[in-house]
Parts: structure tokens; C-alpha cells; sequence
């Protein structure tokens, strides 16, 4: 049952006097599979400490094309991207609940329930794609015979097609939080009890399953053979992200490569295909669809790095779950793989295991001394940077439209890096 067999393997400390400071760090080699700006002054509290930012910014930021400085500047009315296609989201939720009827009450029921609940909140992967068409909607080439009427018709024709892909992008995705939590044994899932502490790990398997069913059928329905490829492809990435996280040698837990790698296939691939399939559908080139494909990936890489970061830094009220969940389920993430480089003692208490709570007060303790969350998130920032060059390297166009979603995905990368939730 596509994912339902992983969901039968299963998977408090305070830092006191310390202050997290941001300031340069070595260029560090990062992965890219499947091929700037400002951090803001405000400080974070990290468990009763500060974290602070210096005035003095990583190398990148001036070395590179200053996208972001750049955009900011077109951006003359504070483009809210969320806004932009707010009546296609509230369309799309329609279809979702639609989509996920069953003839069993209650496994109907467990479907709809995180869209019920509202725990999808903005709906992020949905946006982005739904700006990522627009945002390649530049007029190909037609055949002089084509008439206005029959142009339009293609035009609304595609957008359904394409607002299609959000959908099934949305339903994978809340198929894979679905099992994600029975394999974590979360009660939690922003704020409400998760589906498997409510319904039992069983019905959240099968909820996440007929999800995933439905995806296909969708899918099916689209009759592109590329576009199936890529999001069959996605299914299997997930499967794999998440084995390798639970079956990962010592050397490879403590790699930054094998990190990159098991976050991209949990957490990129399906941003990253979802935008392809988006270009490819509009029938753009290997070229302008690869441009797609590199702004997803990017955008999913920082995306997950923040969320790496406020699990540290976060509280359960900005979270909707608890914080240090991974280190508490034994996952290291990027900014305790920082702070080994520069602590390499922190390996031997690694390697003692982190169910005792002693352990992980002194794990806390080292990356209070070392710059690993700084790192984490300049990284982030060096993934936005080069998802909006992505986005500033598409075709060029005069259409304000196309323009103003461009900026949008653009703000996007700043609003992943910046937020606090």
C-alpha cells in the first residue's frame, strides 16, 4: 500500500548563558540533487538566550547578484504572493474536499481531516506552483491558423491542467505528514492532535494511502507520461528520504552530504518536480523547465534548513509541535552538524544516544558555543539566493502579470528564510 509499509518501522534541556552571534563562515560545499538578502535585526529567544546577528553579512551576499535587493526594489505595493491567488487556493481547497469523498464514512473523514482543521495553513506548495504558472506564462509560438477563441480556450484549458498539479502536489504532501506522524509517534501536527493520535495509526496509514490513491488517479487523468514520471518519482523519493533517515550508518548521520541528500528526496523533490511538471505542461523548453526545477529545489533545501532551525529556536506556540523534536527522536540536523565541525568532541556524546535528557543539555550547550545555527541559516539563505537567480534568469517578458508573479516567488524565497513559524 504504497507507504504503508514504513508506517510499520518506528522511529527537555536548556542552554543557559549563551548567545547565538552571526558572523562569516567558510564556503561549504553542499549537495544539488537531481541535476539575499538581509537576515533582519530582531532577536530570537533560544530557550532564555539571545540570538543575535552582526552587522557584518556572509561573503555571498555581496559576492553574488543581490537578487533580493534587486526585486525589493520593483516591489512597490508590499506584493503579498499569498494574495495574488487567493481565489484559485479557495477554488483548489474546494476540490480537495471534493476529491477526497469515500464510500467509507470514517476514511473519508480521516482524509479530509487536516484540510477540515485548517492545519494546512497558507498553503504554500499550492502558491508557489500557482505563481510558478503564471509566472511562466509567456505566449509560445502558434500556428497562424489558430483563432482567438480556440487560444483562450487552450489558455483555460492549461490552467485547469495546472492548477491540477497543485493539487496532487497538496494531497502527496498531506499524505507524507500523515505517515510521517505515525513513524514519529507525533500526538501533535500544528496545533491539533495528529490523525493517528486521534483515529489510531492504522486509519492514518490508510488515510495517507487513499491520499496517495487519489493523487493518482488525478495524475493519470493529466495524460502526460513525463508529468507521471516526475510525481511517481516524488512518491518514491519520499520513501526513500525517509528510510535513509531511519537506516543511515553512524558516518553517514554525521555527513552533510547524506543530510542534503535525505532532505532534498524528503522535502525538495516534491517542490522541485511539482514546479517542472508545471513548465512542462505549458510546453516550455528543457531549459526553462530545468530553471523551474532549480527554484523548487532551492526553495524546498532553505525551506527545510529553517524548519531545522526552529526546532532549536522555536517554541510549540510558532511550531505547532514541540521543540528539539528531532534531536529528541535521535535525527541530527544541519545546525548540529555545524557545530561537530567545530566541536568535534560532540561526536562521543552523540554517540552515547540522546533518550537521556543530560545528553541532550550538553549537545545544546555545544551549539551554544559554536556557530551552528548562524551557519544553518546563511546556508538557507545561499538556497533563497539562488532560487530567485532561477526566477531572474526565465525568459524575459513586458507582461506585468508574469512580472508581478516573478517578484512574488521571489519575495518567497526572503519570507522562507525569515520566518519564525
Amino acid at each position: 500500500m504504497l507507504l504503508s509499509r514504513l508506517a510499520r518501522l518506528s522511529r527537555n534541556g536548556t542552554v543557559s548563558g549563551c548567545r547565538w552571534l552571526l558572523s562569516h563562515h567558510p564556503h561549504h560545499r553542499f549537495l544539488s540533487p537531481g541535476s539575499s538578502h538581509s537576515l533582519g535585526d530582531s532577536a530570537l529567544k533560544v530557550f532564555g538566550c539571545r540570538e543575535t546577528y552582526s552587522s557584518s553579512l556572509p561573503a555571498f551576499y555581496t559576492d553574488r547578484r543581490n537578487i533580493h535587493h534587486q526585486s525589493s526594489s520593483l516591489v512597490e505595493d508590499q506584493l503579498d504572493p499569498f494574495s495574488l491567488v487567493a481565489d484559485e487556493l479557495s477554488h483548489i481547497a474546494n476540490r480537495l474536499r471534493a476529491m477526497v469523498v469515500a464510500e467509507v464514512p470514517k476514511l473519508a473523514s480521516a482524509a479530509e481531516y487536516f484540510f477540515k482543521m485548517g492545519v494546512e495553513g497558507k498553503r504554500f506548495r499550492p502558491t508557489v506552483l500557482l505563481l510558478m504558472a503564471t509566472a511562466l506564462n509567456v505566449r509560445l509560438p502558434q500556428p497562424t491558423s489558430v483563432v482567438v477563441g480556440d487560444t483562450l480556450a487552450a489558455e483555460a484549458e492549461l490552467r485547469s491542467r495546472q492548477q491540477s498539479i497543485a493539487e496532487i502536489t497538496e494531497m502527496i504532501h498531506v499524505a507524507s505528514l500523515l505517515h510521517d506522524d505515525v513513524l514519529d509517534d507525533a500526538d501533535t501536527r500544528r496545533g491539533i492532535g495528529s490523525l493517528n493520535f486521534v483515529m489510531g495509526n492504522k486509519v492514518a496509514v490508510l488515510a495517507g494511502d487513499f491520499l496517495l490513491s487519489r493523487a493518482c488517479v488525478a495524475l493519470a487523468a493529466l495524460k502526460n507520461t513525463e508529468v507521471v514520471s516526475l510525481l511517481a518519482t516524488v512518491v518514491e523519493h519520499l520513501v526513500t528520504g525517509e528510510t535513509m533517515q531511519m537506516t543511515s550508518t553512524t558516518d553517514q548521520r554525521y555527513s552533510m552530504d547524506h543530510y542534503l541528500q535525505k532532505t532534498y528526496y524528503k522535502t525538495a523533490s516534491l517542490i522541485s518536480h511539482s514546479c517542472k511538471s508545471i513548465a512542462l505542461l505549458a510546453g516550455h523548453t528543457a531549459e526553462v523547465a530545468l530553471l523551474a526545477f532549480e527554484y523548487g529545489k532551492n526553495l524546498g533545501l532553505a525551506f527545510q534548513l529553517i524548519d531545522d532551525v526552529l526546532d532549536f529556536t522555536g517554541t510549540s506556540a510558532s511550531l505547532g509541535k514541540g521543540s528539539l523534536s528531532d534531536i529528541r527522536h535521535g535525527i541530527i540536523t544541519a545546525p548540529i552538524l555545524f557545530a561537530m565541525e567545530e566541536f568535534p568532541q560532540l561526536r562521543t556524546v552523540l554517540d552515547r544516544g540522546l533518550d537521556k535528557p543530560e545528553n541532550i543539555e550538553i549537545v545544546l550547550e555545544y551549539l551554544g558555543k559554536s556557530r551552528g545555527i548562524q551557519r544553518t541559516r546563511e546556508l538557507a539563505a545561499k538556497h533563497a539566493d539562488l532560487a530567485a537567480s532561477a526566477i531572474n534568469s526565465l525568459p524575459e517578458t513586458e507582461d506585468e502579470e508574469v512580472r508581478r508573479s516573478r517578484r512574488a516567488l521571489v519575495d518567497l524565497t526572503h519570507r522562507v528564510i525569515t520566518r519564525n513559524k
